[in-house]
């Protein structure tokens, strides 16, 4: 299974690194991508990393300020989150994928449970 945490509270401009660790399989065999949901809103891809360490991005959103890394040896996959704004405010999931990157969450092999990050003054 996945398991997302390092989630918070945190002002605007601030930062926070979220982990996703994987119990019970084999990290190196997967994909791994980071996707979040806002109240109310779809489930949007942010940035995926693939079993080589090549980092994908999916949209315009979070360039410049996020970014995903990997340590196979920890079995955890990184969301390093800079320049935090209110509307970076939502759950955020990582998601493991058998094949390539996909900015399309119904093709992720399964999931963990979430985190919540709220950006606020």
């Amino acid at each position: 299974q996945l398991q997302a945490s390092g989630g918070g509270l945190v002002q605007p401009g601030g930062s926070l690194r979220l982990s996703c660790a994987a119990s019970g399989f084999s990290l190196d065999y997967y994909a791994i991508g980071w996707f979040r949901q806002a109240p109310g809103k779809g489930r949007e891809g942010l940035l995926c990393i693939t079993r080589t360490f090549a980092t994908v991005h999916y949209g315009d959103s979070v360039e410049g300020r996020f970014t995903i890394s990997r340590d196979n040896a920890k079995s955890t996959v990184y969301l390093q989150m800079n320049g935090l704004a209110v509307e970076d405010t939502a759950t955020y999931f990582c998601a493991a994928s058998a094949g390539l990157c996909y900015s399309d969450p119904s093709l992720y092999d399964f999931w963990g449970q979430g985190t919540e990050v709220t950006v606020s003054s």
